[in-house]
């Protein structure tokens, strides 16, 4: 009687623990995560808005209808990233996250030299390039350094009323990501 209560117990614990293995490796497997909605939306270095016209496709969700969003997704083998926004807005804010999801840098306007974004990407091997001659176009860029390779920009942008909505419209659709 008591190696068979062994045996269950043995193999509750067993399926226990391949079941919590399972559910961890999941999105690491999974094709639906957002960086494939993204790599299906467009190109590498390209803006793609998060939600379609028509409301039905999101790539990346909003918590809050009041933003505007569009996200990049970059790859820093191909060199530093630089993100330019133009024009003025009520509000913007910018996150940098890598495949995963999970948020490495963000930033908003109030932070930004005289509220222009204006942000540099780029891995360590690219800051120490950088700092021994750097280049007079990012003087006033927000330097943000991360070990990763490839990424994820997202710029949000806040809409009080519609009367906002032409000018964070051509704010997001002007906004660049491109290398550097």
């Amino acid at each position: 009687m008591s190696k068979l209560f062994y045996a269950i117990l043995l193999g509750l614990v067993g399926a226990g623990i391949v079941h919590i293995v399972i559910l961890l490796l999941i999105p690491a497997f999974s094709e639906r995560d957002a960086w494939s909605r993204l790599e299906k939306s467009g190109p590498t270095y390209s803006f793609v808005k998060t939600v379609t016209d028509d409301d039905t496709v999101q790539t990346i969700k909003s918590a809050d209808p009041l933003f505007e969003s569009a996200a990049c997704r970059f790859d820093l083998r191909n060199g530093p990233v630089r993100i330019l926004g133009t024009g003025t807005v009520p509000f913007w804010s910018v996150s940098v996250y890598d495949r995963r999801g999970q948020n490495l840098y963000s930033f908003n306007d109030r932070i930004a030299t005289g509220g222009v974004l204006d942000l540099l990407i780029v891995n360590p091997a690219q800051i120490l390039e950088l700092r021994k001659d750097p280049p007079p176009e990012i003087v006033s860029a927000v330097i943000a350094e991360t070990e990763i390779e490839e990424g994820v920009v997202v710029l949000r942008s806040f809409m009080p009323d519609s009367s906002w909505s032409r000018h964070v419209q051509n704010y997001i659709n002007q906004a660049v990501c491109e290398t550097f």
